[in-house]
């Protein structure tokens, strides 16, 4: 077929606008990580709290994906880029100064309503931006490597800031970028936006939190206290609005999300593979952290520097590996190797123990993000080539909804489980029956109550709980692995068929010559495409 036009130096420089947005919504779904102890010691959440603050802000932000998106396409997605990182920035000087962990929570919530302004605008506008099939590849691996990077990143940060600063420093780091990101936006990435896009259903995103949230709500106690009459209807109901969700879709002329797009077995598969990926990735932070800093005894800063193998090998992965084995294979044999590897990854980790483990658990981490980069440049790939251009901004939102969705749900039932395994292992521990409950909650906890008993009770009980997170870590890790497994079984039956994507490339935002009006036209703000013809470069590669 006959490539498409190349993109110049100003396409590649909005390019790293739209990655310094990933980087950052995925740096906040990690940068957390680190600060729990220090918000465990001064707040003295339940786990319950402590798990509804790592994953509030994912949980929201999935739900409002693909509303956002529809928005920024009816009002332009530079706009919402825009009106999003101002949005963020305040919502971030609230989580920092939270005072309680249900204010925390919801400066949380606030943070991940803002996030999904920002992220519908990114796949929409690379897949717009670059129309040669080459350099559309190579934009996504750059964009995935920076999601994929985004989490180390946030916990070297975080580490780093820890040493010295308040734990609400984690989130004051958000204001500067943002306001970075306000100023440069503007001169570097062109106006989209295209009247005739899905309108803003309020009653599918309404369908979209009553289908989530109580789901998560049930899963959260269960893990707390048990199974209850409450936790598990709470979850059938939840899962009842998902049929209710999609038949509402079904009805509507203009649908916020097009199910058709689901027949392709080549798009499904990418969003299912997608959301394990981001559930095994996401979902095993929560004790990655806890493990370097609460078993192994490393500072906070310490811990991010050893986290810094793992930025380096997602970005070969996604940029390098993934993009160059694709050209050769199918897509279906690429992302099983990347399952395979970041299984074996998430394996080593099996290995570690109270007292050793620290070279496991880098190695471990290291091959599990240069899989899991190969497996999401992939899949993003599949979902945005295998969308029509018109639905772009759909699709992309329905990927990212799953990828964070996906994230969300790895650390509520990982946590769960690694939960049952924890308070498992202190069952038989001697020391007094108050120091035991404290214990049962969190690893931190537990150290904390160690601390006010004598010496040899204080370091049984500080034992004890290392003992039980570790087999906490081990049934975690296989658990991950497991699903890893079977996924790339699923992956490979659904995509073997599928030949390498060679969708025609996206036409330009240009007026809609079927009619007059120029309220029906897909509009590009004037002065954009000039801007780009003139910096467009035929034989440009990224600048350096």
């Amino acid at each position: 077929m006959t490539p498409g036009p190349r993109a110049g130096r100003r396409e590649w420089w909005g390019l790293v606008v739209l990655v310094l947005v990933t980087v950052i919504i995925s740096m906040d779904m990690t940068v957390l990580s680190y600060a729990l102890p220090f918000i465990s010691a001064e707040q003295a959440p339940t786990s319950s709290q402590l798990l509804w603050i790592t994953d509030i802000y994912a949980f929201v932000l999935s739900g409002l994906l693909i509303p956002m998106g529809t928005l920024g396409d009816r009002i332009g997605r530079r706009k919402l880029l825009i009106i999003g990182a101002a949005l963020f920035g305040v919502a971030s000087a609230a989580s920092a100064y939270a005072a309680t962990p249900e204010a925390l929570i919801g400066t949380r919530a606030l943070m991940g309503a803002a996030g999904a302004t920002l992220m519908p605008s990114t796949m929409s506008l690379i897949r717009t931006m670059f129309r040669d099939e080459g350099q559309r590849r190579a934009a996504i691996g750059i964009w995935a490597s920076g999601f994929s990077a985004g989490g180390a990143i946030g916990l070297l940060v975080g580490g780093g800031l820890l040493q010295s600063f308040h734990w609400g420093s984690v989130f004051l780091i958000n204001l500067p970028i943002m306001l970075v990101l306000v100023v440069l936006a503007p001169l570097l990435l062109p106006e989209y936006r295209n009247p005739r896009a899905g309108r803003f259903d309020l009653l599918s995103t309404l369908l979209v939190f009553v289908a989530v949230l109580p789901v998560v709500w049930g899963i959260k106690e269960c893990a707390e206290g048990g199974a209850s009459t409450p936790a598990l209807v709470a979850v059938v109901v939840g899962l009842l609005f998902v049929p209710i969700f999609v038949w509402r879709q079904r009805g509507l002329d203009d649908p916020m999300v097009d199910v058709r797009l689901f027949r392709k077995a080549a798009f499904s598969a990418a969003l299912v593979t997608s959301l394990l990926t981001n559930f095994a990735l996401v979902g095993f932070l929560f004790f990655t952290s806890q493990y370097l800093q609460l078993v192994l005894g490393l500072r906070p800063f310490e811990a991010g520097l050893w986290s810094l193998p793992q930025v380096f090998t997602a970005a070969i992965g996604a940029a390098v590996l993934a993009p160059a084995l694709a050209a050769r294979f199918r897509h279906a044999v690429v992302i099983v190797i990347g399952l395979l590897v970041g299984g074996c990854g998430f394996l080593l980790m099996t290995r570690v123990g109270v007292d050793h483990g620290l070279a496991e658990a880098v190695i471990g981490q290291a091959l599990s993000a240069l899989g899991m980069a190969m497996v999401l440049t992939l899949t993003a790939e599949l979902v945005v080539t295998n969308a029509p251009p018109e639905r772009a901004g759909a699709a992309s939102g329905l990927s990212e909804t799953g990828s964070q969705l996906g994230g969300a749900l790895g650390v509520a039932l990982l946590g769960s489980l690694g939960a049952f395994v924890y308070r498992s292992g202190l069952a038989d521990v001697d020391a007094p029956a108050d120091a035991v409950a404290a214990a049962r909650e969190t690893l931190g906890s537990a150290l904390e109550a160690a601390g006010r008993l004598p010496t040899a009770a204080g370091d049984l009980l500080a034992g004890a709980a290392r003992s039980a997170f570790v087999d906490e870590v081990h049934a975690s890790a296989y658990a991950v692995t497991g699903t890893l497994l079977v996924t790339a079984v699923v992956a490979f039956a659904l995509l073997r068929k599928v030949a390498r994507p060679t969708p025609p490339p996206a036409t330009p935002p240009e007026r809609n010559t079927e009619d007059d009006d120029p309220a029906a036209a897909v509009e590009q703000e004037p002065g954009a495409q000039k801007a780009a013809e003139q910096d467009a470069e035929p034989e440009d590669t990224v600048p350096v």
